[in-house]
């Protein structure tokens, strides 16, 4: 607000400022709502192996299925780049145009090549997913921040349960064929392009496009110069944004906790999407009925997908030591989804698979809000976006190399079976990792204690022992950033 002459305060046309922050609000959400309305998606594996494309399941587990990972590395980069680059925008119309292409290949391709490129745009989607995440940040204020970021959150689950309801009731009380779902899906994604036509062009981003001087870098918020001779000045590529980000990564990962959640994304996300790609195949061989009604696979991922949002939310009311306690609770976690992963290998009872892999993505969803505030915390948002998408790279090449391995048939070519009985090695072994570091920091943390107690005790002394108009801290101990 600005003062006039005579003294009185002007206040800006705030009635404008809150209907276009409304209208961003309502707008994105409703198109990330949208574009998750595929019906269709949870019943891809039955429709492949079905009598309308009659495809084997070694071609689906073993060649058609492994392209998924390999797209995704071969184009996480260059799409997370061109986001920022061409600012948001035509990175979701190309993610809108690529899930056209994965619906009119399931339609209407015939040949093991044809599924081969519906994977491959399929993997296009998931790394521009980046877009539609970070595209609030370049819209809005940052006393916005948050709260978009939890309704568009909001939106894309509520488009997840809505499509798995909507596929899962069409097929058992309606009985349509799931060609038809694939149409409907198609539908919906043609909707969802124009949708994207009609979002606004941001003018800015976090890191190519930023507008005005470029923000202190972390290491200047964490260390201020003070009167140290000034520099000479870099070059335009050493001075961007990116470049400072990248240089200041080395020193971030010094940040125990920072390292220990990163890691936790790279190796459980890897295994959690495995997972996740291979799971319908297992369904399949579990409960393998010609009877379509008698698919629940949109049921379960409604529940799943509920289950996710709860836990979720219910993390962010966790209020423990997490510099104490991070190692046991991601061990006691990832034991706990081997567990499940065991059951789902073992079991013939279909329903049981059903609710271990419900528990599972509950388990998963409940550490990934965690993850992000850990990480988050104490970084700005362009090193946040960057840890991010550093950590998801490193994911993603270490399931490729894990696809290529156990699942590719120019490696092991293992059945889905044996696959799950892999993936339960693979978390038993982080399991033992995670709950061993919990044990190393526990004993760390009674042996600092134990020197400390006579220095505690004096600190619980009465205050009138203390020097008189010496102040004391109300956090003692404590670290601002």
């Amino acid at each position: 607000m600005s003062v006039l002459d005579d003294g009185s305060l002007k206040h800006p046309p705030e009635s404008a400022v809150d209907q276009r922050w409304k209208f961003l609000v309502f707008y994105l959400c409703f198109y990330g709502f949208m574009t998750q309305i595929r019906p269709g998606e949870s019943f891809i594996t039955p429709y492949l192996l079905g009598a309308d494309k009659n495809f084997t399941t070694e071609e689906v587990t073993n060649e058609i299925t492994p392209v998924l990972s390999y797209s995704y590395m071969a184009v996480l980069v260059p799409i997370f780049l061109l986001t920022d680059y061409l600012r948001y925008k035509p990175v979701l119309v190309l993610q809108s145009l690529s899930h056209i292409s994965i619906w009119l290949l399931l339609i209407f391709g015939t040949s093991i090549l044809a599924m081969q490129f519906m994977e491959f745009f399929y993997g296009i989607t998931m790394a521009a997913r980046v877009a539609y995440s970070s595209y609030i940040f370049s819209l809005v204020t940052p006393s916005h921040y948050q709260r978009m970021a939890s309704y568009s959150r909001s939106a894309v689950l509520m488009g997840v349960f809505t499509s798995s309801v909507l596929g899962q009731l069409c097929v058992t009380v309606g009985g349509v064929p799931f060609v038809t779902l694939n149409y409907v899906s198609l539908g919906f994604m043609l909707f969802g392009l124009i949708l994207t036509l009609f979002l606004e062009q941001p003018k800015r981003s976090l890191f190519f496009n930023q507008s005005g001087a470029p923000a202190p870098s972390e290491l200047d918020r964490m260390h201020p110069v003070g009167d140290k001779p000034v520099p000479p000045a870099p070059s335009h590529w050493r001075s961007s944004a990116l470049f400072r980000m990248l240089r200041e990564l080395g020193t971030i990962t010094k940040l125990p906790q920072l390292r220990l959640w990163s890691l936790w994304w790279i190796f459980n996300s890897a295994g959690y999407y495995l997972m996740l790609y291979y799971v319908q195949l297992l369904w399949n061989e579990i409960y393998p009925t010609t009877d379509n009604r008698k698919v629940y696979n949109g049921g379960v991922d409604a529940a799943s997908t509920l289950l996710g949002a709860i836990t979720a939310f219910t993390a962010g009311y966790v209020k423990i030591r997490w510099a104490l306690w991070s190692e046991l609770v991601i061990g006691g976690v990832t034991a706990f989804q081997a567990g499940l992963l065991l059951l789902m290998s073992t079991t013939s009872n279909i329903w049981l698979c059903y609710g271990a892999y419900i528990l599972f993505r509950g388990s998963y969803q409940f550490l990934v809000p965690i993850a992000i505030f850990q990480i988050a915390t104490s970084l700005s948002k362009e090193l946040c976006a960057l840890v991010f998408g550093v950590n998801t790279f490193f994911a993603t090449v270490l399931k490729t190399i894990i696809t290529m391995i156990i699942s590719d048939k120019r490696g092991l070519g293992l059945s889905v079976h044996p696959q799950f009985y892999v993936y339960f090695a693979y978390f038993t072994l982080l399991a033992v990792v995670y709950l061993g570091a919990a044990v190393c920091v526990a004993v760390t943390h009674r042996r600092r204690k134990v020197p400390q107690e006579p220095a505690f005790a004096k600190e619980l002394g009465s205050p009138a022992e203390e020097a008189p108009g010496k102040e004391r801290s109300s956090e003692p101990g404590s670290v601002h950033i």
